[in-house]
């Protein structure tokens, strides 16, 4: 299968080969496409530790995990959409580079429950914003390669991925650099972590001279690195023909292999697909030491959100960075004419917060929120619509924890360490639960 037409150079030779994609090398302006991977099964969270394809189930969903609901987006999660919408606000902000033309999110949601936010994000960043709903598991290359011609359209320079499982300062502007010098094919986001937890990633050895990527391994047994794949890359179009490749090796071993009627039986639901490529195993370990692959190493903050609690986690790092690059998002107040904040918080100007309220730190609270007199946050996220009351003998409490939108917390009770989704009423005290 060849790249789309729109990824050729469009004057008159047309020769329909994709070895022939010309990268336009002389354009003045190189245009990018940035793509933030949002899918609840195999083609978002396999490349960077948090799951692995070789796993019987697909991967756990990003967003059910901040959520709290089920991996597959419905039931309960689907009414956590403010969540979801905050952390691929994050995602997308972080993708404002110049030059760049579109940004696609990629995902195994239904198309309506993105479709008012991408409306609304493309009007306030006046630049496009799509969503792509992968019709099946293809695997995170394989699900990047089903959508070429979109991804395609314009010839991009180059393509930004990002897994939206990750939270991190992104430095893309740097890391962009850094890969138009390293002159490859693509040059993945890494980081330093201790070596008891870097078998939870996958990690990999670079030249400590050119940074170029010679080994990767995902989730090895033994101690390879502690180097890790941060799930953040930068790719030429030449990632499209490497994933072709692959493709067609993997129909040329299917049609060549010989099995008995009982061996296919046997591997029938475990075969993988042959339209199943991964990025790690099949697209970078095999071009490790081929210079065709790079290593950009973070230095700033670094999170996979594997758990609900991982949510607050983050936020506590967004809300630290903002002290330091958009110290105007943060709030301030020593309870004379506004409530009394302590360390770093955000606030929602729609919010309403009592004076005599006590806020901080690491806490975040969104829009339309209500925060009664004479309340005590610390460390949570309070998402839209929430209403915690005040007045009581010992007024509404929250520490590590998570509310949904039109959550209600009446008088005198204390919720600590728990996740409450959304359109709840708690009128008793709550510890170390999860609230459906």
């Amino acid at each position: 299968m060849g790249l789309p037409s729109v990824a050729y150079d469009r004057g008159d030779e047309r020769d329909g080969s994709a070895r022939r994609l010309k990268w336009q090398q002389d354009r003045e302006v190189r245009r990018l496409k940035g793509l933030i991977i949002l899918s609840d099964t195999s083609s978002s969270v396999d490349d960077h530790g948090s799951s692995s394809d070789d796993s019987d189930d697909p991967p756990p969903d990003a967003y059910a995990y901040s959520c709290a609901g089920d991996r597959k987006g419905k039931g309960p999660a689907r009414k956590c959409m403010d969540m979801r919408y905050t952390n691929v606000d994050d995602k997308i902000k972080e993708c404002l580079i110049p030059n760049l033309a579109q940004i696609y999110l990629i995902g195994f949601y239904e198309e309506r429950e993105f479709a008012l936010y991408v409306s609304s994000i493309s009007n306030e960043l006046r630049i496009p914003v799509r969503y792509l709903r992968e019709d099946k598991p293809r695997g995170s290359a394989g699900g990047l390669y089903s959508f070429r011609d979109y991804i395609m359209e314009d010839s991009p320079a180059h393509i930004v991925l990002l897994n939206c499982d990750v939270c991190s300062s992104f430095p893309l502007p740097d890391m962009l650099e850094a890969h138009k010098k390293y002159g490859g094919m693509g040059t993945l986001l890494v980081n330093k972590v201790s070596a008891e937890s870097a078998n939870q990633f996958g990690e990999l050895v670079a030249d400590p001279e050119t940074n170029e990527l010679l080994h990767y391994t995902e989730k090895p047994e033994t101690f390879v690195s502690d180097l890790i794949n941060c799930g953040v890359y930068i790719f030429t179009p030449k990632i499209l023909i490497a994933i072709e490749d692959v493709l067609k090796q993997k129909k040329d071993r299917a049609n060549l292999r010989r099995v008995s009627s009982f061996e296919a039986l046997q591997s029938a639901t475990k075969a993988i697909p042959a339209d199943y490529v991964r990025l790690d195993q099949d697209i970078l370990s095999p071009l490790a030491g081929k210079k065709e692959l790079y290593t950009y190493q973070t230095l700033d903050f670094w999170e996979q959100i594997k758990t609900p609690g991982m949510s607050l986690r983050c936020s506590g790092l967004y809300l630290s960075q903002f002290r330091h690059t958009s110290p105007h998002l943060l709030a301030s107040g020593d309870g004379k004419k506004g409530a009394t904040i302590v360390g770093d918080v955000y606030i929602h100007p729609s919010a309403k917060v009592h004076l005599t309220a006590k806020i901080g730190p690491n806490v975040s609270i969104s829009a339309n929120a209500r925060i009664g007199a004479g309340a005590r946050l610390i460390s949570c996220i309070i998402l839209d619509d929430v209403e915690i009351m005040g007045e009581g003998d010992h007024n509404a409490k929250l520490g590590i924890t998570i509310l949904g939108e039109a959550v209600d917390v009446e008088d005198e009770v204390v919720v600590t360490n728990s996740i409450v989704l959304p359109n709840k009423t708690l009128n008793a005290s709550v510890q170390d639960e999860i609230i459906l």
